[in-house]
């Protein structure tokens, strides 16, 4: 793999660039489930087929180069999570706040964290 000028990237630089392209794959599959929704349900069918095999394969993938994504969609917000909610301005200091929606996966490596993700809150509890 060459970056755009012919270089051969460094270990380092290769991760990055495997975290990259993982969290691109992931925003295409969900875009594809969320465009999927809008169509008839057998058309819907087929397709999300592929956009579940897209999402096994990114997860078989990372977990074999030490990776694995993780989303909170649904859970109760918690300020120490490694997400940066967008929304967060929105909602007073006491509210009771869930993750609405992943907008980007956070992404774990060996160490821990190597990307945090990006998140929607909702107000209550899910």
């Amino acid at each position: 793999m060459s970056d755009e000028n012919g270089q051969v990237p460094e270990a380092g630089d290769m991760r990055g660039a495997v975290v990259a392209l993982a969290l691109d794959a992931w925003k295409l599959a969900r875009m594809l489930q969320r465009v999927l929704a809008r169509l008839e349900e057998e058309e819907a069918r087929r397709y999300a087929n592929q956009a579940r095999f897209l999402l096994r394969s990114l997860d078989g993938t990372l977990t074999a180069a030490g990776y694995r994504l993780v989303e909170l969609d649904g859970q109760p917000y918690d300020a120490g999570m490694a997400v940066t909610p967008l929304n967060a301005g929105d909602f007073d200091p006491g509210d009771t706040l869930f993750v609405e929606q992943m907008v980007e996966p956070v992404i774990m490596g060996p160490a821990g964290v190597v990307r945090a993700g990006t998140v929607l809150l909702a107000k209550g509890i899910r």
